[in-house]
């Protein structure tokens, strides 16, 4: 069977497409847990890589799971109550915690309906670039079954909990307009354009020190979670590092000589 995702390199810049184009890009197949965190581990131990952007081939940017393999319950959907535990444990469990646990930033380049487990692993992008033609939900209890994928926890955070809550309960799906207001999606950009948009911001993020960048990421991600204090420390911590760098050093000259940094990750 084919993989999950075709990837192309720009630069710094690594662009995955999720690449199931008849099948609306629906995931994941067993083995797609494997394959995203291989991905994942090979781009947190490539200082070059300074950005990623995901989005999907054809019409959609996920539909999410697949209701054939769901109603014949064969898959990630076969056996007792505690196989299919295990299998979301071991595939789905893995492709979020792996995008989610990438170093450098992602931006999800949202190309049209990102629906169920497509919908959350859009919200982990920390940009999110909508297509006019991209749409957004979460219709899991339409399905009888709940967020497996950890949506529950990612959702509030991105739009609020009623938001969330509206969204969850009602399986309603909602447009690239609203998915902007909501801020689930920084901008919406027409879909002709969305790649160039989401390459000129990946590349702008690619272009800062990738040490730096590692630990900016770091900051924000794990700041959501700890109080000001341990925030502090932490930020002590890593800027202590970064004034040690040799980029640090660059980027200060860059700024008082008025030219680019060139900066090379040590």
């Amino acid at each position: 069977m084919a993989g999950l995702i075709e990837q192309t390199r720009q630069d710094g810049v690594l662009v995955l497409t999720l690449n199931r184009a008849d099948r609306l890009n629906a995931l994941p197949d067993l083995g797609d847990g494997d394959e995203v965190a291989a991905i994942c581990d090979a781009v947190n131990a490539d200082m070059t890589v300074r950005c990623v952007v995901l989005t999907g081939a054809g019409r959609a940017f996920s539909a999410g799971g697949d209701l054939n393999a769901m109603k014949a319950r064969s898959d990630l959907f076969e056996g007792s109550g505690a196989a299919i535990r295990e299998r979301y444990r071991r595939v789905v469990h893995r492709i979020v915690r792996a995008l989610y646990g990438l170093e450098v930033p992602l931006i999800t380049a949202v190309n049209g309906p990102a629906m169920g487990l497509g919908c959350d692993i859009a919200g982990l992008g920390d940009i999110r670039i909508a297509s006019d033609r991209a749409s957004f939900g979460v219709p899991f209890l339409k399905l009888g079954i709940i967020p497996g994928d950890g949506g529950s926890w990612l959702l509030p955070r991105n739009v609020g909990y009623v938001r969330a809550a509206e969204m969850l309960f009602t399986a309603r799906t909602i447009d690239a307009v609203t998915a902007d207001a909501w801020g689930l999606v920084n901008r919406v950009v027409a879909h002709e354009t969305l790649m160039e948009e989401a390459m000129i911001t990946a590349h702008q993020v690619a272009a800062q020190p990738p040490q730096a960048l590692r630990m900016a990421k770091s900051l924000l991600r794990q700041g959501r979670d700890m109080n000001f204090d341990q925030m502090l420390e932490m930020s002590a911590a890593m800027q202590a590092l970064a004034h040690l760098t040799e980029d640090h050093i660059e980027g200060v000259t860059a700024v008082l000589e008025k030219r680019p940094g060139n900066f090379a990750g040590r």
